[in-house]
């Protein structure tokens, strides 16, 4: 069987040395010592100025957005995982959704401004795949009306923009740290940002607000991690620089098989390097992508329909996005991830060049 994803994990005499420091310790969450040191070394590793490790993605999600002090109406994609909806709609924000690029995936800048009411206080947008998107032009436009920018980072352990993490873009950027994640600690996440305010009081809202046992600096809640998640963020921080070279090396066998198949790929964005930690490919029609899926399936090799549905068609939420639900009906994510070998590759580009050509 080949599964669409597997989890890198170091070597586990590695994990379990840390593992017998926490015995020692008997310290296991709370702000522990390997979490501190899991924060600090992140920082160095990515080139970030500030990093608050929490509990996962979603809890990082909702915590920006509360400490952000937002209210009303959130400008956001409809192409994304679940969460960056949920966490709106959970924190009582009207997500309101602006169709994407049809080339890089993202939020389509241009049609942000005429989305924007009296009501709107924050654009929320995903950085798809790993793919930065134009950062410059949501800068601008956020400026321009005084909106905060909030970027679901998940993907982007690893990618740049302008040589720079990522991370470091927008008033928050937030990460996952999950096990289907390029970069895990089993379950986890991450906020980034270079507003001290805004890092002060994150720190304390993902602690129930503690500041001390009997002292509390506003309302928090509980998205902490604790030290066995560190342990493995720990272990698999000096394993990134190989496992992410490994996904290029794959991402491009994928890409120059294919080029000739009528498939298209994501645009990624102008100065930027990007992890390669998904493979998208976006078939004619929806029919087409079922029947590769299928054909993959009959053979146990796996694939996603990553993302799909679009979510403005949640049954929760309201609104149109004509390029996103055409993309969502259409895209496949194919197997990747470092135990994928070439020859697996060369089964699932035969496979699918074999179904194109019918």
């Amino acid at each position: 069987m080949i599964p669409v994803t597997k989890p890198f994990l170091p070597p586990i005499a590695e994990y379990q040395q840390l593992l017998a420091g926490i015995w020692q310790r008997e310290w296991l969450t709370n702000n522990g010592p390997l979490v501190n040191e899991l924060e600090s070394k992140l920082k160095s590793h990515l080139g970030v100025k500030n990093c608050l490790y929490v509990g996962n993605g979603t809890i990082a999600i909702q915590i920006a957005l509360k400490a952000a002090a937002l209210s009303g109406e959130i400008i956001t994609t409809p192409f994304s995982y679940i969460a960056t909806t949920s966490a709106l709609v959970w924190e009582n924000f009207e997500p309101v959704y602006v169709d994407i690029d049809p080339e890089t995936l993202n939020l389509d800048p241009a049609k942000i401004e005429d989305a924007i009411t009296d009501k709107t206080s924050a654009i929320l947008a995903t950085h798809v795949f790993g793919n930065p998107c134009d950062i410059d032009a949501i800068t601008e436009i956020a400026d321009r009306h005084n909106l905060t920018v909030i970027y679901d980072a998940a993907h982007c352990f690893g990618s740049t923009f302008r040589g720079r993490s990522v991370f470091e873009y927008g008033d928050i950027s937030t990460a996952s740290f999950h096990a289907t994640k390029i970069y895990h600690t089993i379950e986890g996440g991450g906020i980034f940002t270079e507003n001290e305010t805004l890092l002060k009081r994150m720190f304390y809202m993902r602690n129930f607000g503690h500041d001390g046992p009997e002292k509390f600096n506003g309302v928090g809640i509980n998205g902490k991690n604790s030290e066995y998640h560190a342990a493995m963020g720990l272990t698999m921080l000096s394993y990134m620089t190989e496992v992410i070279a490994t996904r290029k090396k794959q991402f491009e066998v994928y890409k120059q098989q294919l080029s000739d198949s009528p498939v298209l790929f994501q645009k990624h964005q102008a100065d930027s390097d990007v992890n390669c930690s998904y493979f998208p490919v976006i078939f004619e029609s929806e029919e087409v992508a079922l029947k590769v899926m299928m054909s993959l399936e009959e053979q146990q090799i796996f694939t996603r329909r990553y993302f799909y549905p679009s979510l403005n068609t949640l049954s929760y939420v309201d609104g149109t996005a004509p390029i996103s639900e055409d993309i969502a009906s259409r895209i496949l994510c194919l197997p990747l991830y470092n135990q994928l070998s070439l020859e697996d590759q060369k089964v699932i580009i035969k496979i699918i060049t074999r179904e194109l050509s019918k």
